[in-house]
């Protein structure tokens, strides 16, 4: 004898499997599409800084103590004195959104290929530089105690000549995606430094390798 309950059970049973097979492919097809969607609108805001190019016009920069320095396009300046360092660089934002510069540090090793420096080191900027898409704009520090450590590096490097390694720490405007770029300035003739870019590592997404 046919047992229509149990069957009707099971029918049911199955049903229900079915359907939560169908809800779990589509929530996860949703959840990619969404995902999908956001990593095309962070793309869309993504900066990425790069040297600017030789042909760019310099840049005038100040800083708080009244000193002035013109940068030129593919460089920077080098600048020293008995109370202070000053430091520049001519970038260009190649990426998709705003570069909102947050800080910066001195590599003091001469290897140019290392791991990504703790953020806890970078200096803080005083001010937040901003690097509008495709535009060129500028990088500044200052080191004013002639007792610290990269204050005397510098004073050496100058001396030698010697390149100088310089980590920037930047985001995008909403304070997300923050890369760290490692720049090196190259000493050139008669006090000229040449502005190059070595490796850019995400801090807040993996990196690509």
């Amino acid at each position: 004898m046919t047992d229509w309950v149990t069957i009707s059970s099971l029918a049911t049973a199955g049903g229900t499997l079915v359907l939560a097979a169908v809800t779990f492919a589509s929530v996860r097809s949703a959840n990619r599409a969404a995902r999908v969607a956001e990593e095309t609108l962070l793309a869309g805001i993504r900066p990425l800084l790069m040297p600017s190019r030789h042909e760019d016009p310099p840049i005038k920069v100040g800083f708080g103590d009244g000193h002035f320095v013109h940068t030129p396009g593919g460089g920077g300046t080098v600048e020293t004195g008995d109370s202070a360092v000053y430091l520049t660089m001519s970038v260009r934002n190649v990426g998709n959104g705003i570069a909102v510069l947050h800080g910066w540090r001195l590599e003091p090793s001469r290897e140019v290929a290392q791991t990504r420096p703790p953020i806890e080191e970078f200096r803080r900027l005083t001010r937040d530089i901003y690097v509008a898409t495709g535009d060129v704009s500028f990088w500044q520090g200052a080191i004013r105690d002639p007792e610290e450590s990269d204050f005397l590096e510098i004073q050496g490097r100058m001396a030698s000549p010697e390149r100088i390694i310089v980590d920037l720490l930047y985001g995008d405007h909403h304070g997300r995606q923050r890369v760290i770029s490692r720049f090196s300035l190259l000493p050139r003739e008669n006090g000229a430094w040449l502005a190059t870019v070595a490796r850019h590592w995400n801090v807040d997404r993996p990196d690509p390798r």
